[in-house]
């Protein structure tokens, strides 16, 4: 069923969004070290995500919504576009929970610029900072997928694990949105390889 004009509410994940596959974009991700590079973050300095230490989330999204204002044309007939602010809400239900398994830091990640993303996480009360590369520099660096809609390009949702700024786990692609923090928790309390932190 579709929104009304003026009524778009991103909280919602309508039943019959089309469903993401995986179309191998990603596989090419597990390994990889995180690039040098410095993206602004809506709480804090920068973050240059070469240097991140520890056991770090960073989950990518293609953009938040802001409610009563109208998705791009077409935007749920696109698999995995919706559900966003779904995404975010479940990272932070989950933080302690996350926090609790050794997770140091947690991220969403998206093209849209850091005052667009802090009204997001202020709205949101999101305990963790939103990060902007709006210069799609991971997609150049590593090949993070992304799909063009509305003349945007934007990147296709993921969550990745990194141990000490290396991708040890990618989740991709992410069905159903709202479940993806505790996807990443499952894995996280059942990996056998690694140190415990």
């Amino acid at each position: 069923m579709r929104e009304a004009p003026g009524m778009h509410d991103p909280t919602v994940l309508p039943s019959d969004l089309p469903i993401p596959v995986d179309d191998g974009a990603a596989r090419h991700l597990t390994g990889t070290r995180l690039p040098d590079i410095t993206l602004a973050a809506t709480t804090g300095p920068a973050v240059n995500l070469s240097k991140l230490q520890d056991l770090s989330v960073l989950y990518v999204y293609p953009r938040t919504g802001v409610p009563g204002v109208d998705a791009p044309p077409g935007w749920d007939d696109i698999p995995g576009a919706r559900g966003c602010t779904p995404q975010s809400c479940g990272f932070r239900d989950h933080f302690a929970e996350l926090k609790a398994l050794g997770v140091a830091q947690v991220f969403g990640l998206s093209t849209q610029d850091t005052a667009y993303q802090r009204e997001a996480a202020q709205r949101l009360h999101l305990p963790f900072p939103l990060l902007s590369d709006a210069q799609l520099q991971l997609k150049s660096a590593i090949g993070l997928p992304t799909f063009f809609t509305s003349g945007m390009t934007l990147y296709r949702r993921m969550a990745m694990v990194l141990e000490d700024a290396t991708i040890v786990r990618v989740f991709y692609p992410v069905i159903p949105p709202d479940k993806n923090a505790e996807e990443v928790i499952a894995w996280l309390r059942t990996r056998s390889a690694g140190p415990r932190r």
